[in-house]
């Protein structure tokens, strides 16, 4: 078993480090990075705003005063997510970043129609819709500013650029640097929107939204995709690589943008779309005690095991588990490359998320509303957050013993290896 494993490994681990690696991948990761503290504040306004206790009045008070929270960081999410694409791209090359995220996110408005249809269906032209800049503009805007930020950083290299003497301030100096550049790109996005604009009447937002967006996040929504995605992060995990960074760097722009069509159902009060969301992932798999959901274990470890040893790495565990930091038990017991454990370790989060996914289905528990939830929240409360309803956390709880059941045979297994051993 252990002669496979390691073969499988060999065949593995390259692959996996290429995709860790990859340059897109890695700036596309960073640039969700780049808008997650203001996507909590957001969150944390619709929480206040919507709290289970409140009346309806008292919430549509709060939602007057304090909506801009919201609307402000979350729903203007791609404008965050486009800047920081152009600017760690840039950074990649050796750019000067904050030009090259200035025009990745001037190439994606140059893209962006600046109208508005009204519910009568009147269009009125100049006012830029505040969904433009949100879900429906997410995958529209990592394409130009990817397009954009390439196009910048190659004519930047070629050197066509302003170059100033010695004596003048680096912050004029640099600006007159990124001015043919800038042009140049500026002006290849804005010429394929009148191309697209004025010869098929259309516009690129909606393009890729229906040709792109909608079918991927169809797909990203479903039950069957979201297994696929935690068996990699568990499979990746066993052979000591992130599982969790490799697998969110292609998925999340996915589970990002089904979370924020979410939270505006959530605040027009319509029923939520999707099930599988971005908080959906982070609170019910990884708000479980980390990647593989082993708080269960180290509970079991920390005061069910016999050998001290066990014990004490449960112990030790314990603190940053509740906070779903788990890599002093995945590199301590150690789950990585332990093939006795390999089945609860995926086999666990697959069935718990089938669990989860039928509940909410059925209305039984209510799904994610949208609000991103920080996923170092402890099991219950990050559950009551992303659901603002105290059945979340509830059901964490019977997620959190399901894992110990799967779970139990094989540390008992190790236990009594470790009694023949000694």
């Amino acid at each position: 078993m252990n002669g496979f494993m390691d073969s499988l490994g060999e065949k593995i681990m390259p692959l996996a480090n290429k995709l860790g690696q990859n340059r897109y991948l890695s700036v596309l990761r960073d640039a969700f990075m780049l808008s997650f503290p203001l996507t909590m504040f957001g969150s944390i306004i619709v929480v206040i705003n919507n709290l289970p206790f409140f009346s309806d009045a008292t919430k549509g008070t709060l939602s007057s005063l304090f909506g801009n929270g919201q609307n402000a960081t979350m729903s203007i999410m791609a404008v965050f997510v486009t800047f920081g694409i152009g600017y760690y791209l840039s950074k990649s090359y050796d750019v000067e970043g904050i030009f090259g995220g200035a025009v990745s996110f001037a190439s994606f408005l140059l893209l962006t129609p600046f109208m508005m249809t009204l519910e009568d269906g009147t269009e009125v032209s100049g006012v830029l819709s505040l969904d433009r800049l949100g879900a429906k503009g997410m995958f529209i805007g990592m394409i130009a500013a990817f397009l954009a930020g390439e196009i910048y950083c190659r004519i930047t290299k070629k050197g066509w650029q302003i170059k100033m003497p010695d004596g003048v301030p680096p912050a004029v100096a640099k600006s007159f640097a990124a001015l043919i550049p800038a042009i140049l790109t500026l002006s290849v996005f804005l010429f394929l929107n009148a191309i697209v604009t004025g010869l098929f009447n259309t516009n690129l937002h909606d393009v890729i939204y229906e040709i792109i967006q909608k079918p991927l996040v169809g797909l990203g929504s479903s039950l069957p995709a979201t297994l696929i995605a935690l068996f990699f992060v568990q499979f990746l995990w066993f052979f000591g690589l992130h599982g969790q960074i490799i697998v969110n760097s292609v998925m999340d722009p996915i589970w990002n943008t089904l979370m924020l069509e979410n939270l505006d159902a959530y605040k027009a009060g319509d029923k939520l779309p999707h099930i599988i969301t971005k908080p959906f992932m982070e609170t019910f798999t990884v708000g479980l005690g980390g990647s593989g959901m082993t708080l269960a274990v180290i509970l079991i470890m920390a005061f069910i095991m016999k050998k001290k040893q066990y014990r004490d790495i449960g112990r030790l565990s314990l603190a940053p588990g509740i906070f779903n930091v788990n890599e002093p038990v995945i590199f301590g017991l150690p789950i990585v490359l332990n093939a006795t454990i390999l089945i609860p370790w995926v086999l666990a989060p697959l069935i718990v998320t089938v669990l989860n996914y039928l509940v909410m289905a059925a209305g039984i528990i209510p799904a994610p509303t949208g609000v991103s939830v920080p996923w170092t929240v402890p099991i219950f409360f990050s559950g009551m957050l992303a659901t603002n309803s105290i059945l979340g956390g509830i059901l964490q709880l019977v997620d959190l013993v399901l894992v110990a059941l799967i779970w139990y045979p094989f540390l008992r297994l190790l236990d009594k290896e470790k009694e023949s051993a000694i």
